[in-house]
């Protein structure tokens, strides 16, 4: 899916909106969940600190005792990370710990910030690497002038083992909401915008002729467009309508007068009268031109025409055949079933048969005319069709092929004709912006290729 395509563009916004948002939500829950361990961890910790406060007593040497003991037995367990120890703040002779210290001792950084008790919570290091989460707290026993340093000092790394669990298992978990997430969106945005799909659909089908109006039910947000498209495609209709009408009427209006001139001139006697017809002459074939030209435009410019292919292609190998019956040329077509040509059929007829009828009057005896999708990728959103027309004559240099398109040109006297075939299925190929070349056929002569919208 595009990110140019509405659809990618809200897929992609609501993904990176998602992750954000679960990304933020992650750090928080971690945050909060590492918090509240270390909130219990502590309380732990001062409980051991306390119940090791309430047991402890100092001898008449001042030398300080536990008789009860410390029931958990990591602190029995040689460098276990769980330790606790008695200490006198101004050195000496007299200090007591656990026996998971082993010989050594646990010293608190100087500065170390304190509670309102007088109680400092850090983290220390071990002689095996451990980290160490401690809470220290000076203290003077009734009936004793020295001053002790009571430490009790939990494995933090178990507390980080936990949180790393935890993490990943939030990670896994967010992950997944955000994979729903994002594939519940794709449901939603694929689902509303369906409908634009189906209009889409259905446009197509009104531009290759399978329908004339946008039917069916739309959500009220694109009805009013579905309503403005309906009445659009109903314009372009009366507009061609009318363009057709006035040509219509504009074609009897000026062949009246013509036909007045030519008959009058025809009754008179002179070099004027002659003069007269003549010019009557071009205005008349210059009238059915640019009349035939304007209907040509005008169908062009209509939606929803299609003809199919084969029939025409077929009728017109025939006709062909039966009309150079006496040179005796054969018509071979080949047509891909199917094919359909957006536009009227008149056109087409018009373009295919003046590309067959002057393969037919230079061919030597075979004419052969195919019909097939055009190959390569569509152009704006289009499907083309291609028909070829080639004859075994004896072909064109290449020099005079483009001269050939030109409107009136004519490269041999010797064959009847004005002339104007090839330029007028030019311009009708142009109208429905497709085109015509000249090519070496396989036969031996000329190739004609014309490229047509396709409506299949």
């Amino acid at each position: 899916m595009r990110p140019s395509s509405l659809s990618g563009r809200l897929i992609l916004s609501s993904a990176v909106v998602s992750v954000v948002l679960l990304a933020v939500t992650g750090m928080l829950l971690a945050g909060l969940f590492t918090a509240a361990l270390e909130r219990n961890f502590d309380q732990r910790l001062r409980s051991v600190l306390d119940g090791i406060l309430a047991g402890l007593e100092v001898d008449a040497s001042g030398t300080p005792r536990l008789p009860q003991g410390i029931a958990d037995p990591r602190f029995g367990l040689p460098l276990s990370g769980w330790y606790w120890q008695v200490v006198p703040e101004a050195g000496g002779t007299g200090d007591l710990a656990s026996a998971s210290l082993l010989e050594q001792r646990l010293a608190v950084p100087e500065g170390a910030a304190r509670d309102a008790n007088g109680a400092a919570a850090v983290y220390l290091t071990d002689t095996a690497g451990v980290s160490l989460r401690a809470i220290e707290q000076s203290f003077t026993f009734p009936g004793s002038a020295r001053r002790f340093s009571v430490l009790v000092a939990g494995n933090f790394d178990e507390l980080s083992r936990e949180v790393r669990t935890f993490t990943g298992t939030l990670v896994a978990s967010l992950a997944l909401l955000g994979a729903g997430l994002v594939l519940a969106t794709l449901v939603q945005v694929r689902f509303g915008l369906r409908p634009l799909r189906d209009m889409q659909a259905r446009l197509a089908d009104i531009r290759q002729g399978r329908a004339d109006q946008l039917k069916g039910s739309y959500p009220s947000e694109i009805q009013p467009v579905a309503e403005e498209l309906n009445l659009l495609i109903q314009s372009n209709v009366e507009v061609v309508e009318r363009a057709r009408t006035q040509v219509g009427n504009l074609a009897h209006a000026l062949k009246t007068p013509l036909s007045v001139l030519t008959n009058e001139a025809a009754a008179q006697n002179g070099p004027l009268a002659g003069k007269v017809r003549e010019q009557a002459e071009v205005m008349r074939g210059q009238v059915n031109l640019y009349l035939d030209r304007a209907r040509r435009a005008a169908r062009a410019q209509g939606i929803g025409a299609a003809t199919e292919v084969r029939p025409v292609l077929e009728a017109l190998a025939r006709t062909l055949e039966r009309i150079n019956r006496d040179k005796a040329i054969s018509i071979s077509l080949d047509c891909t079933p199917g094919l359909r040509f957006r536009g009227e059929r008149q056109d087409l007829e018009e373009m295919v048969g003046n590309l067959l009828d002057n393969a037919c009057k230079w061919a030597a005896g075979q004419v052969t005319l195919s019909a097939a999708p055009a190959p390569g990728p569509a152009s704006a959103g289009r499907t083309f069709l291609m028909i070829a027309v080639e004859d075994d004559g004896p072909g064109l240099p290449a020099d005079q092929r483009a001269e050939a398109l030109k409107r009136g040109q004519r490269l041999d006297e010797t064959k009847p004709g004005s002339g104007l075939g090839l330029s007028i299925v030019t311009e009708t190929a142009g109208m429905y912006n497709g085109s015509v070349h000249l090519d070496t056929a396989s036969l031996g002569g000329l190739r004609a290729v014309l490229s047509l919208p396709s409506a299949a």
